[in-house]
């Protein structure tokens, strides 16, 4: 038998499983930004209940991830100019106070491994670029960027970074893929912020993270 609120404590891991299924049919292209879809085509997308979906909905308006219009169905926003300015804005919030975090107290041998990690990547690229190195540069990538947002310890900052993660992943996907010749750059802006992390230069670091994500958004705006 189970045990009493057993069940309402089962309910948010459902809701959370039904979430996950959405960002993944979004990120793997089954979703595309701008697509118009009904309840019973997401259903049968995500093979999810219809009311596992209508209780997913609200969430994922208030998020930003769909726009409900009734008697029309549900609309993936379309990657526009606004919403890669909103993004990349938001993104830029969020890891200065990752930043700044590190500063404190990310260990010097983190510091150091991941400076070691993007510096054989640049190399290995300049030799013998190919999709399967590139996308274990993007995994570093994305995961440099992850682990100062986690160092942070901030889980209303996490929370925020994650959500926004959503929609930088599928600029990425839209504009911005790492190639052999962009890689080398962001690679080049990661190495500054590591390098006044390592420091302790608040200031510097704070800079090198901004310049980095306003490369970043003017690839993105000028595709």
């Amino acid at each position: 038998m189970a045990e009493p609120g057993s069940k309402n404590r089962a309910a948010p891991s459902v809701r959370q499983t039904a979430y996950e299924l959405f960002q993944r049919a979004l990120l793997s292209g089954r979703l595309r930004p701008g697509q118009m879809v009904s309840q019973r085509e997401l259903v049968e997308l995500m093979n999810l209940s219809v009311g596992a979906l209508r209780e997913l909905l609200p969430r994922l308006e208030s998020e930003g991830l769909i726009v409900v219009q009734p008697q029309r169905g549900i609309l993936i926003p379309a990657i526009d100019l606004p919403m890669i300015r909103d993004t990349f804005q938001m993104r830029m919030a969020l890891e200065r106070e990752a930043v700044i975090s590190a500063i404190r107290d990310m260990p010097d041998d983190t510091l150091d491994a991941q400076r070691k990690l993007h510096v054989g990547m640049i190399e290995r690229v300049a030799l013998a670029p190919d999709p399967e190195l590139l996308r274990e540069g993007q995994e570093i990538d994305s995961g440099f960027h992850l682990l100062l947002v986690r160092n942070s310890g901030n889980v209303l900052l996490q929370q925020a970074y994650n959500l926004n993660a959503i929609r930088m992943r599928l600029i990425k996907l839209d504009r911005i893929t790492l190639t052999e010749r962009i890689l080398p750059d962001a690679f080049g802006d990661h190495l500054l912020v590591i390098d006044a992390i390592r420091a302790r230069d608040k200031q510097a670091a704070i800079d090198a993270m901004d310049a980095h994500i306003f490369n970043a958004r003017e690839r993105a705006l000028q595709l």
